[in-house]
């Protein structure tokens, strides 16, 4: 594009290093406010129950946001979507310690707050993968991994630092705690205000929602993301449980050894894949990483030994870091005319997984008489799963070249390209 060249390598590194703070963002979002649940609880009143309707406000407006960006985000710009996104994260995160002192009803405080960080994290998922992707550089896959291992420190700083910080201050600090947080997408909204940002697609070129819809790729991409999300998600959103229940340890260590243990591994997997991903055959690599997903629930779910179980949750963090931006990434490739639709429908079917899967735990744990390993051991489907979705992948892509290479001697262009949609090696 004649905008890509007009910025030098270097503003484009600063879009991406943007966006790797847009991820942290999103980690805060997402992991501040289960940290103070029980400081919610003591200091108004509300009860357990009630508090964790938070974290199905939170999930169900990023679901509804990531529905309608499908349709608005290319007609208002990347630019003012990414800058309105973090000023929603930045005002919700402020209001989590203001909005409750402020209101009579302090849980109305709380729900208001939710709300508007959710529509900000919600924006952040939609946008931040297509901004990177659209950036002149080589190596998508790579740097897309390496995107994603920010959401994965980010949580391992919200976790460490706002302990650290509580403990040093006393609970009594928690509101100033949600302002501090509430200061780096303030900054960020300003960076992005500032930063080069190109589109994936120019007006006009990018597939209608109607032809995404009916293409039959897009929804075995759509499998794997669900696919990606409930194997991520099935497992960290239990950790601190279970480590508290396998280790018999306190809750602050619990969420060291549970959900950081998961997100420093699923971090250093992302990094690792994006030193050495170019090396690698992507989807190949999914279905191993799926597999080794397998090993780590089953060696989560019946090892007797509490230790070797809390190693199959960090093994599990390991195996599931290439699984969510790797789909994104091949998926980019093979639709390069879907455009921030395909986007915005990816991580709404990612974010079902997110849902689906840890619900699906919870409720089979309950069935069991809150057993918890009994719902992990079921959560192997979902890596099975996985595995049977990517080789569906690679025999739709051998099918498309195999339609490419045909049309090469009869001179007539397959359905998929006609549609707009090239060529691709399975090598991603």
């Amino acid at each position: 594009m004649t905008a890509q060249r007009n910025y030098t390598a270097k503003q484009w590194r600063h879009t991406q290093y943007a966006s790797y703070f847009g991820y942290i963002t999103q980690a805060i979002v997402n992991n501040l406010a289960p940290l103070l649940f029980l400081i919610f609880q003591d200091v108004y009143g509300i009860p357990l129950e009630k508090i964790t309707l938070l974290v199905t406000v939170n999930f169900c407006v990023q679901l509804l946001v990531d529905m309608v960006a499908a349709r608005f985000v290319d007609k208002i710009g990347y630019r003012p979507c990414i800058v309105a996104a973090h000023l929603f994260a930045a005002a919700g995160l402020a209001g989590l310690g203001l909005l409750p002192r402020l209101l009579p009803d302090p849980f109305v405080g709380l729900l208001g707050a939710v709300f508007l960080y959710a529509i900000g994290g919600g924006l952040i998922e939609v946008l931040i993968s297509p901004i990177v992707e659209a950036c002149p550089t080589d190596n998508k896959a790579s740097v897309m991994s390496l995107l994603h291992s920010f959401y994965c420190w980010g949580s391992v700083g919200v976790i460490l630092l706002s302990t650290l910080f509580l403990q040093l201050f006393g609970k009594g600090s928690w509101t100033v705690l949600a302002l501090l947080w509430a200061l780096l997408p303030l900054a960020n909204a300003l960076w992005f205000t500032k930063v080069p940002i190109a589109h994936l697609t120019e007006e006009g070129e990018g597939l209608p929602l109607g032809k995404l819809l009916t293409n039959k790729l897009f929804w075995i991409f759509a499998a794997l993301m669900f696919a990606a999300g409930a194997c991520e998600l099935s497992m960290s959103q239990w950790a601190s449980a279970f480590a508290e229940s396998g280790l018999g340890v306190s809750k602050t260590v619990g969420d060291l050894a549970g959900p950081c243990l998961f997100a420093v591994l699923m971090g250093c997997a992302r990094v690792i894949y994006a030193k050495f991903g170019d090396r690698l055959n992507l989807l190949n690599t999914q279905m191993l990483s799926a597999g080794l997903c397998v090993v780590a629930y089953l060696l989560a779910a019946l090892s007797p030994n509490p230790l070797l179980a809390l190693l199959g949750c960090g093994l599990c963090g390991l195996s599931v870091g290439i699984l969510w931006p790797g789909t994104i990434s091949v998926a980019s490739r093979s639709l390069p005319k879907g455009g921030t639709a395909m986007f915005a429908l990816l991580a709404l079917f990612g974010d079902l997984g997110c849902s689906g899967g840890p619900t699906l735990v919870g409720m089979v744990s309950g069935a069991f008489g809150g057993e918890l390993k009994t719902g992990l051991l079921f959560a192997v489907v979902f890596p099975v799963f996985l595995i049977a979705a990517a080789l569906a992948c690679k025999r739709a892509l051998r099918h498309r070249k195999a339609q490419c290479l045909g049309s090469q001697f009869t001179g007539v262009a397959p359905l998929a390209i006609r549609g707009g949609v090239p060529p691709l090696s399975i090598r991603a």
